[in-house]
């Protein structure tokens, strides 16, 4: 009796995607591991997916998709860029490698425009110069995606150390700083023991980065209306 081929899907094809890209990372991804998982051949995928680069762009289209469905902001341009700075960050981190995926694709799926769209639309009754309000959002988006995939990283890091039995990473560190004099690491040594670096990723370190890119648009809003 011959085997009967797995039905699969585009939807099941991009959920398939998240899951492998959550154990292995963006690194080990491939269509050919892809096409494994879901127990077919790999030229198979190409009956929905052109390239691996187009997969990442409906990946990307469907996180922006997510994005402008949890996004809903009234008020002025800072409440709608905060709520849209948390909301991305909310939707980026539930997704592995999609901060990745986001930074390495081009706006030429729908939802992807209408993510943009959107972000220039909270911006869109300053008095800022088109170009400057692009840049404002660019500024924005680049901080959150940084943000996210700085603390994916570093969870990843720790992660490899102690799956390796090495040096604890905080043992690690206070064996370097110790080795060191205080002019070369004085003041790093002092935020390091004072627990300051574990803010790294947090909620409170994420709202103060936000609160420092809303005023410096808010002092250039300042000076062009002198």
């Amino acid at each position: 009796m011959k085997k009967q081929q797995p039905q699969i899907s585009e939807d099941k094809i991009l959920e398939t995607s998240w899951e492998l890209l959550g154990e292995e990372g963006i690194e080990k991804f491939s269509m050919r591991r892809l096409a494994d998982r879901l127990g077919i051949q790999a030229p198979s995928l190409y009956w929905y997916f052109k390239s691996k680069q187009n997969l990442y762009q409906r990946l990307a289209n469907q996180v922006s998709k997510i994005i402008l469905e949890e996004f809903h902001s009234e008020g002025d341009w800072k409440e709608q860029l905060t709520a849209l700075a948390v909301t991305v960050r909310s939707v980026l981190s539930r997704y592995p490698c999609s901060t990745q995926i986001m930074m390495m694709i081009l706006p030429h799926e729908p939802d992807i425009i209408r993510f943009t769209n959107r972000m220039l639309l909270c911006v869109e009754s300053t008095p800022l110069e088109q170009e400057q309000k692009m840049q404002v959002v660019t500024t924005l988006v680049n901080y959150v995606y940084y943000f996210v995939l700085d603390d994916y990283q570093h969870e990843r890091n720790v992660s490899a150390i102690l799956k390796a039995k090495e040096i604890p990473p905080g043992e690690e560190m206070i064996r370097l700083l110790d080795s060191m004099n205080d002019t070369d690491a004085g003041l790093f040594r002092r935020m390091f023991t004072n627990g300051l670096f574990e803010l790294m990723g947090t909620d409170r370190a994420f709202e103060f980065g936000l609160k420092l890119i809303l005023l410096g648009i808010e002092q250039v809003i300042k000076e062009q209306e002198k």
